[in-house]
Order: C-alpha cells, then sequence, then structure tokens
C-alpha cells in the first residue's frame, strides 16, 4: 500500500527544516518503492527564504489525501497566509487518519487550521507570542506529540521525520534512517 508524505511550502520558507525532513523521508525510499514525498504549493514554485526557487510535485489539496502532513517553517512567509482564506480553505486535514507536524513558525498553520486546540506546543522563541496569539500553550521542548499531532522546535527537523516515519514506516527503519544522518562516531547504517 503506497505512502505519501507532503511538505507544505510557500514563498520564504526555511531551507533548513524543509529540505532535511526532504532528504530523511526520502531516505524510506530506498528500502519502501510505495513510499513518496512530495513538496506542495500554492504555486508551481516556491523560493526559500535563502533564493532557492524549488518546484513543487503538486498542489495544497494534495495534502488532504496524504497519509502524513508537514509544515515548513518561515515567519516572513507564514504571517500573511495566516489571514489568506483561500489559502487555508485549500485544506481539510484530518487527525484521525494522517499523521500532522510542523517546524517551528509553521506550528502556525495547524493552530490556524483549529488542530491545536486545546494543546501544547513548540516554536521558535521569536515565534511564541504569534502562537500564544492564536491561542497555543508553548513548551520548551525540542518536539511536542499529541496523538498524530505534533510540533517541532528549531532544529528539531530529524525528530519530527523520525516521528512520521515510525509511524508510517516502523520502528526499525525510522532508527536506521536516523542513524544514517548521525556525525561519525555517533551511528551509522548502509541504506
Amino acid at each position: 500500500m503506497s505512502k505519501t508524505v507532503c511538505i507544505v511550502c510557500f514563498d520564504h520558507f526555511t531551507d533548513i527544516d524543509t529540505f532535511l525532513p526532504w532528504d530523511m523521508l526520502n531516505r524510506v525510499r530506498l528500502r519502501d518503492d510505495d513510499w513518496a514525498v512530495k513538496l506542495i504549493g500554492d504555486k508551481t514554485r516556491h523560493t526559500s527564504i535563502a533564493g532557492l526557487e524549488t518546484p513543487m510535485h503538486g498542489g495544497l489539496t494534495d495534502a488532504n489525501a496524504a497519509d502524513a502532513v508537514l509544515f515548513t517553517s518561515g515567519a516572513k512567509g507564514i504571517l500573511p497566509l495566516l489571514d489568506d482564506d483561500a489559502w487555508l480553505g485549500a485544506f481539510d486535514l484530518d487527525p484521525g487518519r494522517q499523521m500532522i507536524g510542523s517546524m517551528c513558525t509553521g506550528a502556525a498553520v495547524p493552530a490556524k487550521l483549529g488542530l491545536l486546540d486545546g494543546l501544547t506546543a513548540t516554536t521558535y522563541p521569536t515565534s511564541v507570542p504569534l502562537l500564544q496569539s492564536l491561542g497555543i500553550e508553548i513548551v520548551e521542548e525540542p518536539m511536542i506529540v499529541h496523538g498524530n499531532i505534533a510540533a517541532a522546535g528549531c532544529l528539531a527537523a530529524q525528530n519530527l521525520s523520525h516521528w512520521v516515519i515510525e509511524g508510517r514506516a516502523g520502528k526499525a527503519t525510522a532508527d536506521d534512517v536516523l542513524a544514517s544522518i548521525l556525525p561519525v562516531g555517533e551511528g551509522c547504517v548502509a541504506l
């Protein structure tokens, strides 16, 4: 059975919070041909905060059928989207069947969609007031998980990716993928 993970992008997304999960999640394909990772957005190309123009693999509504959806970070890009009813309206996510995660400021999107109501989250320190204004209690942890919803803080993309891989491909695969990116001396496996 095919499994799809969508990473939601927009202009001014943060490179590391997009491409580290992209890399880790795609390492599962070396073991499982039915695993797919897609960058999605509301345009055919989005430009990162560092200026990298990146082609998208699909539109925002692709998230609605995905097994897992990750919202990348980038305050400059996210802030105007929080008031964009058409952009937000593209999402019809279901934490009952989907894993839904966010990186740093990306937590503002599931918060705005009502997916974090009554839950805690974590984010980049400068984005704490934004999430608090959306009614979210912030916890200073690398990652917060509430069932099928997770929020990862700054430089915790490996934690979020491991969570998705473990949830959709199993702990052994997740541990092997994580070990494959650790620095020399901290663990290494051949994929």
